[in-house]
């Protein structure tokens, strides 16, 4: 069995481009936000990803791999989110 996802994981890729295999989207990691919430022992301090793309063609939510720039991939769960912004796309992966 694999180790649980963390922040640290995607730390050394934020604002680098992550390309979901298999489709034509590629996401840039612009933030990664995460709850310090003390001794939790072997659980995680749930952190979210949010993700930029281009405006209009927007990727469906779901369940995607996506290759990070020069590094591994990830099974992530992606979810469009409410994007004021004209210019963009963005996108949330959430981990409690």
């Amino acid at each position: 069995m694999t180790e649980p996802l963390k922040a640290e994981d995607f730390r050394p890729h934020l604002n680098k481009t992550f390309a979901v295999k298999g489709g034509r989207h590629a996401l840039i990691l612009t933030h990664l936000d995460q709850a310090r919430l003390g001794d939790r022992g072997n659980f995680r301090d749930p952190f979210i990803l949010i993700f930029r793309g281009p405006p209009g063609d927007v990727l469906p939510e779901g369940l995607y791999t996506l290759d990070a720039e020069s590094g591994p991939s990830f099974e992530l769960y992606i979810i469009p989110i409410h994007t004021p912004a004209r210019d963009r796309q963005d996108y949330q992966s959430s981990f409690n």
